[in-house]
């Protein structure tokens, strides 16, 4: 890119990391010995897989290892190319390779929005080591990605960006000579504000920026110093967001999703739609909100409506198809249907229990009846003698012991009635009753 072009480019572009040293966050990607600087400070030529949320680096750690390595660098994006720009990209780097040995990078982004075919496309230039292949995922790899491409590169999982770490990115921004170069001065107000509408994507944090800073200059307000101020007015006017003050004061992020749990736990429909509203406007990540959801529907719904963690995973799902706008017609639904839901948390506290048991020790071994006995010598260990076959007995219920003796006598679901849960109770009584022998 020329002098000119950068100048020209995005705050975000001009700003992105030249060295692994200058990539912030990802201490354990950046750690001395780490596969990642291995890879960059070895010069091999070795394919990775890059999985995490956007404006984590994924990007940027493709260009460092082209930069660092002197490697050409090859961007291709699964929603726009076929499996003829991915032959043609890896059929051009083959030719560069024999003709000048030049090395390619291939970054392709969003890798999981490839078909299986398209995938299959990338494999030859993998296995020959005609590209250095880095794959951008937002999804989880073992089930966007097709098992020869997932065996052939190294997995690297990239954590979203903390609070601190998206300061130091703004304040890096406001200083270096490739961002606003110290002629801005950003107000604390201001940072706190961009710092929590980013919600741990630097991208977003350098778009919102950059946008500030344009503005701030029209308004021509300066510091002692000649600096433009950009205060959270500017900040929040730039950012094309209302003034909703979602995260204005201190800790707000953090406030608003809980008043948004604890409402709908309350089976406030109402007032959930309220906090839903505000994150909406304040630019919340949708796929945060729908974890949530899908969190709650087992562990404050659970069992009283069985089909809550259908409709949570079910709205993660279609809000992740379509996205916003519309997406929030999806999330919705599923606020008001998992609020007016009937309530229980029997799930979330059996588990609990049953985890605090193991803990303390309370482990025992597996009774011997209940062991592998499918091995040859495992009868004569005793291994599966004695055991009853549930199919064989009285309402496919057998009498037997299957808890190791610490925790034989243990309750751990207690259902409540409430919902769908009252004949879960009612059929649960009377069927620990029977594997009991009482």
């Amino acid at each position: 890119m020329s002098d000119a072009a950068h100048a020209a480019a995005p705050l975000a572009v001009r700003m992105r990391p030249r060295t692994l040293d200058e990539l912030i966050g990802q201490s354990q990607l950046r750690a001395p010995g780490s596969p990642l600087r291995q890879l960059i400070e070895t010069d091999k030529s070795l394919s990775l897989l890059l999985w995490g949320p956007p404006g984590t680096g994924k990007t940027t750690i493709a260009s460092i290892i082209s930069q660092q390595t002197g490697r050409r660098f090859v961007e291709i994006s699964a929603v726009a190319a076929g499996v003829k720009e991915v032959r043609a990209a890896i059929d051009s780097a083959r030719a560069t390779l024999v003709a000048t040995g030049a090395e390619t990078v291939l970054f392709v982004d969003e890798v999981h929005r490839f078909s299986k075919a398209q995938q299959d496309a990338l494999l030859p230039g993998v296995e020959n080591r005609w590209v250095t292949l880095v794959a951008a995922t937002t999804e989880n790899p073992s089930f966007s990605v097709i098992s020869p491409l997932l065996s052939r590169s190294l997995l690297l999982r990239l954590q979203s960006l903390d609070d601190d770490d998206v300061r130091d990115v703004l304040a890096r921004a406001v200083a270096d000579e490739r961002g606003l170069a110290g002629r801005h001065a950003l107000t604390d107000e201001a940072r706190e504000h961009l710092v929590r509408l980013a919600g741990g994507d630097a991208r977003r944090s350098l778009t919102y920026l950059e946008a500030a800073a344009g503005a701030a200059t029209l308004a021509g307000r300066t510091d002692d110093e000649g600096r433009v101020v950009i205060d959270v007015d500017t900040a929040e006017a730039a950012a094309d967001q209302a003034a909703v003050r979602y995260d204005r004061d201190g800790d707000q992020h953090y406030d608003v999703i809980s008043a948004f749990i604890k409402s709908i736990r309350g089976s406030d429909a109402d007032a959930a739609l309220h906090y839903l509203a505000r994150m909406l406007e304040a630019g919340e990540d949708p796929r945060f909100i729908c974890r949530r959801l899908i969190i709650l529907a087992s562990e404050d719904v659970g069992l009283a409506d069985p089909t809550a963690l259908t409709t949570a995973v079910a709205a993660a799902q279609a809000v992740q198809m379509i996205g916003l706008p519309e997406g929030r017609i999806v999330l919705a639904q599923a606020v008001v249907a998992l609020a007016v839901a009937p309530k229980s948390n029997a799930v979330y506290l059996a588990v609990d229990e049953a985890l605090r048991d193991v803990r303390n020790g309370k482990i025992g071994n597996v009774p011997a009846h209940l062991r592998d006995a499918h091995y040859p010598g495992a009868e004569a260990i005793g291994h599966g003698q004695g055991y009853q076959y549930s199919h064989d007995a009285p309402y496919g219920i057998a009498t037997q012991q299957y808890a190791p003796d610490p925790v034989a006598d243990a309750r751990y679901y207690r259902p409540t009635e409430l919902g769908a849960e009252a004949p879960v109770k009612q059929r649960w009584e009377r069927i620990r009753a029977i594997i009991r022998g009482r």
